[in-house]
Formats: structure tokens, C-alpha cells, sequence
């Protein structure tokens, strides 16, 4: 249960998310005074917060014992779903390959690039587009036949990349159709421009509160929308790293929402997708690229990618995986989009 769902005032409620107290579990270990100097309340509209908060809690535990426990399920079963999980071409078959055949569903994604290089030299807005697009490939092309959600908080959505990127997708879907097809037609691919745009919801939040509320909403919005199959946030990090003196503060509310993230990705069988900036982390006395937000954060993503420039030629690290080796691979950005690199040599190189 969402603190969005307690029966108190609005002004109470906004209090809460601002605070990072945005599920029922987050209240449980506060003690009345505490939320109230914290809210800058009365300890008598704490402690009714905290009442109706422990209620709610018993009403979504029916033994009121504890978490619901479900059935075991062995190695042997997780080990077939996840081959079997679907996965989001980049359009880039060395990138593909470094991921196992594309971003996975059901997992937690997150991709940053070096400091100092903007999105369009290292392409993160054309990759985010790029998988907004794919995600719509219809099943008959190996691809999901699924929507997107594109969560953007920092004004930096290129719809015209959009447009040129489902341009080149229905071109290539045509290429692929008359080449295993002998007598296909490319009137057989049906999809239009249009129609990928419209299967692309575009959310532009412009506060963290805003970014925490839009991700609570989230359950409710895929539930009534159906077949969202990857979740986008352009970017994770950037209305946490300005004026953010209270470090606790935004370890708690990041928590929340990577739980909340995760959690989603789990429901719908989606994939999610984040992207974070990338800074310097001194490890065994040198200087190593990470990705930002500190460690508790690290743990948040089931994958993590960093993008880099090697020489004059693109190149993405796979950082953390759970199950592939940590390597890279070159990849090419073009007006069509991710592609392969122009290079010839694009053998996967181990690190």
C-alpha cells in the first residue's frame, strides 16, 4: 500500500513523498516525534499518520503476521525463464551480443557515459529512443509487439530522432520481410511512424517529488495500459545531485524508488531502463570510471553499462551482469540510429 492511499490531507501526503516516505513499510520503524520534527508537524498528526499507516499495513498482510510468503521454485525453473526471457534488440549486433541478445526484461538496466561528453556524442538519447522503438517490433520479427514509457527529467527527448529512428526500424522490418519472404511485398509491414509515436508514452517531471509521485503512479498506469514492456528514465540522476544537502534524505527516497522499479519490472515483465551519470571512484590506488549516486545505489540495477569513447570509435562496457562476463563492444550512432560500428574489427573484446 502507497502513502498516496491513507486517509489524511493532501498537505500531509505531500509532506511524506517530499520526505521519501512513500510506501506503508518506509513508516514502519519512525517514531512519532521523529516524523514530526522531520515534517515540521504536530506530534498529534504524526502519530495519526502512523496509525492509519499501521492499519493499512495489517489490511495488506491478511495473517497480519508479516510479508505473504510464496512457493519455492527451484534452479532448475529459474534457469529455463531466463533463457527464455525476451529481450530488446539495440539495433546493434555487437551491442546485442554483449548483453546476451539485448536489454533483458524483468531487470533493472542502467546505462551512463563518461563526464564531459554530451548525449549526442555518446548517443544515450538515440539508444533510450532507439529501445522505445524496438520494443514495438511485432513478434513476427523476433521483436515484443510491446509500448514504452519514456520518463523524462531533463527536457532532452528528441522527438524528431523518434520520427527518423521508426522510420529506419519499418525499413529494415520491410528489408527483413522480403528477404525471408520470397514473395513478400513491403506493404506487409503494416506499422507506420504514427503508430510507433503513439505507443511511446512521454511523462516530463521536473522535480524529484514529481519523479517519485510519476513512478508510484506507474502500477496503475501500466495496469491500464496494457503490453508496456520498457520503462525509461532520461535521466535517474539529475534532480538528485542538485541541492541535495540531507545525503540520508536522498538515500532513502532513491532506495524507495529503485524498490519501486524493480518491483514494476517483476509485475509486468518489463524491462527498465535508466540512465545515470557516470563520475570517478578511487579503487587499489587508481581512478576508475563508475556510475554515480554511491554504492547502496549500485546494488538498485540488475545491469550496468558505461559508454565510453576508445580512440575516435564508440564503445560500451558491460560493468555488472549477473549471469555474462564483464566486456565491451563497439557500436556506431547514425541518423538511423544504433547500429553496428563502422569499424572492422568488431569482435567482442574481453576485459
Amino acid at each position: 500500500m502507497e502513502v498516496g492511499r491513507l486517509p489524511i490531507s493532501a498537505t500531509l501526503r505531500g509532506k511524506l513523498i517530499s520526505a521519501g516516505y512513500t510506501t506503508l513499510s518506509s513508516l514502519a520503524s519512525v517514531s512519532p516525534s521523529d516524523l514530526a520534527r522531520e515534517l515540521e508537524i504536530s506530534n498529534n498528526e504524526a502519530f495519526e499518520i502512523l496509525k492509519f499507516a499501521s492499519h493499512g499495513s495489517r489490511l495488506d498482510r491478511p495473517d497480519g503476521s508479516g510479508a505473504i510468503v510464496n512457493g519455492a521454485e527451484t534452479a532448475w525453473d529459474m534457469l529455463h525463464k531466463e533463457q527464455l526471457l525476451p529481450r530488446i534488440t539495440t539495433s546493434c549486433a555487437d551491442l546485442d551480443n554483449l548483453l546476451g541478445g539485448g536489454i533483458n526484461s524483468s531487470e533493472v538496466t542502467e546505462i551512463g557515459g563518461v563526464p564531459g561528453i554530451g548525449k549526442t556524442q555518446l548517443g544515450y538519447g538515440f539508444l533510450l529512443i532507439q529501445l522505445a522503438v524496438n520494443v514495438q517490433i511485432p513478434g513476427a520479427f523476433g521483436g515484443l509487439d510491446g509500448k514504452a514509457v519514456y520518463i523524462d527529467t531533463e527536457g532532452s527527448f528528441m522527438v524528431e530522432r523518434a520520427v527518423q529512428i521508426a522510420e529506419a526500424c519499418i525499413e529494415d522490418m520491410t528489408d527483413y520481410s522480403v528477404l525471408v519472404k520470397k514473395n513478400a511485398t513491403p506493404h506487409q509491414v503494416q506499422i507506420q511512424p504514427k503508430d510507433i509515436l503513439e505507443n511511446i508514452f512521454y511523462f516530463r517531471v521536473c522535480s524529484y517529488t514529481e519523479q517519485i509521485a510519476l513512478v508510484n503512479y506507474l502500477d496503475k498506469f501500466i495496469t491500464e495500459h496494457k503490453d508496456v514492456k520498457v520503462i525509461i528514465v532520461d535521466s535517474v540522476t539529475f534532480h538528485f545531485r542538485q541541492n541535495f544537502d540531507d545525503l540520508a534524505l536522498r538515500t532513502r527516497l532513491l532506495s524507495e524508488m529503485a524498490l519501486k522499479l524493480m518491483k514494476l519490472a517483476k509485475k509486468f515483465n518489463s524491462a527498465v531502463v535508466l540512465l545515470n551519470q557516470v563520475t570517478t571512484k578511487f579503487t587499489e590506488g587508481s581512478f576508475q570510471l563508475t556510475l554515480a549516486l554511491g554504492d547502496s545505489w549500485s546494488h538498485s540495477c540488475t545491469n550496468r553499462i558505461i559508454l565510453y569513447w576508445n580512440g575516435d570509435e564508440r564503445y560500451a562496457y558491460l560493468e555488472k551482469s549477473p549471469s555474462l562476463q564483464s566486456a565491451s563492444a563497439p557500436y556506431s550512432v547514425t541518423c538511423r540510429g544504433i547500429r553496428n560500428s563502422t569499424s572492422s574489427n568488431k569482435r567482442t573484446k574481453m576485459i
